[in-house]
């Protein structure tokens, strides 16, 4: 217990090292960043962000379930999220409408009646291994009882995946999932330091991320559209919501075209090390850190990642603005996109550089 609380302290105190270094000690870095992500919040920033979050959230009546502490709502809400991940967001929702979801009484109903040894409980339902294509698993005996055939998901992984956030929050949270995200955003809120909101964001995000199938990239969305859509009364999720940010390839990518990752030394492939310290979340902090978000909303909190990140996102995206991607930039060459109004101060770093 001794050597794992020295470990994660030693953690908290690099990346609180690595926090001041960047802020204190790489300012051109620092300035070239916040110039030019400024710019691109002023041209793709969503002033109505927060609004069209909690209208989302109202139409699928999770607001009213987390203010009433009703798990089934905000399950649903999260599989359907969940669901996204892997293809493209008209694919995936064409078939969730066609075939439907995974719900919560839907589920529960399956487990009561089931059989297989795997779905006792959280813990038991590692290594269920589902195929959806063989209609294999782990134990096979058991299929012709099993629950998670029942539902006509995408692909087995997602049957996998309903399951074990169920199970998650049946055994983990003991049904209560709104209390669970309570408790471990105020148990984590007693000690001060800078790495205060990374310390709240990581007593949600460690724990979810165990739950079998769920991408860091989806979670940290999914949980961030949860608490930025609370009742206005549950500020502390308000404020972790707007903190937390989640880093997809185009925001990446942007990153490194613009020379931004070269001028924190912080050059990396994609994946884990964008969140890793020094990597593309805690940049984007940083910067979010050096832009006063209220001058384009006055209702925004001064410093909201979230936002910063989701323009770099939708300056990029083909939804959005469609400027910063592989479809207009030939990634062997420097860009030559004419029609991006951060060109001037943008370095047009050959993307494919980094695959040599």
């Amino acid at each position: 217990m001794v050597a794992a609380t020295t470990t994660v302290l030693s953690r908290r105190q690099a990346a609180n090292q690595n926090h001041r270094e960047i802020q204190n000690g790489q300012s051109a870095a620092l300035n070239h960043a916040v110039r030019l992500i400024h710019a691109v919040c002023g041209l793709a920033g969503s002033a109505n962000l927060i609004d069209k979050i909690r209208a989302d959230l109202r139409a699928d009546k999770v607001t009213a379930a987390i203010r009433n502490r009703d798990t089934g709502p905000v399950f649903d809400w999260l599989m359907a999220a969940v669901s996204y991940q892997g293809i493209s967001d008209q694919i995936a929702y064409s078939y969730m409408k066609k075939h439907g979801r995974a719900t919560w009484r839907q589920i529960k109903e399956g487990l009561d009646r089931a059989s297989c040894p795997k779905l006792k409980s959280y813990w038991h339902f590692h290594d269920c291994r589902y195929d959806k294509v063989s209609r294999t698993c782990a134990k096979p005996e058991h299929i012709h009882r099993c629950p998670l055939p029942k539902h006509n998901l995408r692909n087995g992984r997602l049957n996998q995946t309903a399951h074990s956030l169920f199970l998650f929050i049946r055994d983990v949270t003991d049904g209560d999932l709104v209390g669970w995200i309570d408790g471990q955003l105020q148990g984590s809120d007693s000690l001060p330091g800078s790495d205060r909101l990374a310390r709240l964001r990581a007593s949600l995000i460690e724990p979810l991320r165990e739950v079998y199938g769920v991408s860091d990239k989806v979670l940290t969305m999914a949980l961030s559209s949860i608490l930025l859509g609370a009742p206005k009364s549950m500020s502390l999720w308000i404020e972790v919501g707007a903190s937390t940010i989640a880093i997809d390839t185009l925001v990446h990518n942007f990153l490194y075209r613009t020379g931004i990752l070269h001028w924190f030394d912080a050059t990396h492939v994609y994946g884990l090390a964008c969140y890793r310290p020094g990597g593309c979340a805690e940049i984007i902090q940083i910067v979010a850190e050096h832009i006063d978000a209220r001058q384009f909303n006055p209702t925004f909190p001064r410093t909201f990642a979230r936002f910063v990140q989701h323009a770099i996102w939708r300056y990029c995206s083909q939804n959005g603005l469609d400027i910063c991607n592989g479809n207009r930039i030939d990634d062997n060459r420097r860009c030559e996109n004419k029609d991006c109004r951060a060109r001037l101060m943008c370095d047009r770093v050959v993307l494919r550089q980094r695959k040599q």
